[in-house]
């Protein structure tokens, strides 16, 4: 569904700045690359998928204020992500993995990856980031969470964890930043139109045992009351305004995007 009626983009200008978006080669992570570079911010691209990043590249139009700067990275090479990280101004801490089974079945070097890759490669991208921060006084951290961060669900015990520990992430370093005018917060989209969604369809409907076609309003967003997917640009709007001006005094929180999920 094309959503109609948006407001325009949000007011934001970081000419000048340097940004850092991990899983940056498509969905949530394109979008926010585009969205900072268009707001002037020299983007550095981090993904494992070197193609998805030079077609990222060379999406960017020549008459914004910004770039974009591939920047091939495995975030399972933890002291490779905190190097990247050092001179950042803005941060976007996007990179996910997905996998749905249940608990007794779910294997435990998936359950690692996804830890490494969804924690504890954002608080080692967050320490080798602040230095700069609070040299400058000023900085920006956008941990994209989930609905998931606040809410559980069945066969997601690795995602749901990771989120959760994102969450408490985010919190701390918005308490110590505060004082080095360095903001952190959290993004929850619920269900984005995105490949790793694209791909739990089948995991799901096999954990549910229903058929492929019923996952979306059956599974996905059976808790959601706007029944649609989220947009990747709609969630790349939500991280523009916790990076602008007027959100100096946001800190610490968590801003939902989930249709209505949470208010159950």
């Amino acid at each position: 569904m094309t959503v109609t009626g948006t407001p325009g983009p949000v007011s934001l200008d970081v000419e000048g700045r340097t940004a850092l978006v991990t899983g940056a080669a498509g969905g949530i992570g394109r979008a926010c690359a585009l969205r900072l570079a268009a707001a002037g911010a020299t983007v550095r691209a981090v993904d494992r998928d070197e193609e998805g990043l030079r077609r990222l590249a060379d999406e960017v139009p020549g008459d914004v204020p910004g770039a974009v700067e591939p920047c091939p990275l495995d975030l399972t090479d933890l002291d490779a992500a905190e190097r990247a990280a050092a001179g950042c101004d803005l941060l976007v801490n996007n990179a996910g993995i997905q996998l749905v089974r249940p608990i007794e079945e779910f294997p435990p070097e998936v359950f690692h990856e996804v830890l490494t890759v969804m924690l504890e490669a954002p608080f080692r991208l967050v320490r080798g980031a602040l230095p700069h921060m609070y040299a400058g006084g000023w900085g920006r951290i956008v941990n994209i969470s989930s609905v998931h961060g606040l809410r559980a669900s069945p066969f997601k015990s690795a995602y749901v964890a990771a989120k959760h520990g994102l969450e408490g992430l985010s919190k701390t370093a918005a308490l110590e930043g505060a004082p080095h005018g360095v903001t952190s917060n959290c993004v929850n989209p619920g269900y984005v139109r995105t490949p790793l969604v694209e791909r739990q369809i089948a995991d799901q409907a096999a954990a549910h045992g229903i058929p492929e076609e019923r996952v979306l309003a059956d599974v996905l967003l059976a808790d959601s009351a706007v029944k649609r997917l989220v947009e990747p640009a709609e969630v790349a709007e939500a991280v523009a305004y916790l990076c602008s001006p007027q959100a100096s005094f946001i800190t610490g929180t968590s801003l939902l995007l989930d249709g209505g999920w949470t208010a159950h």
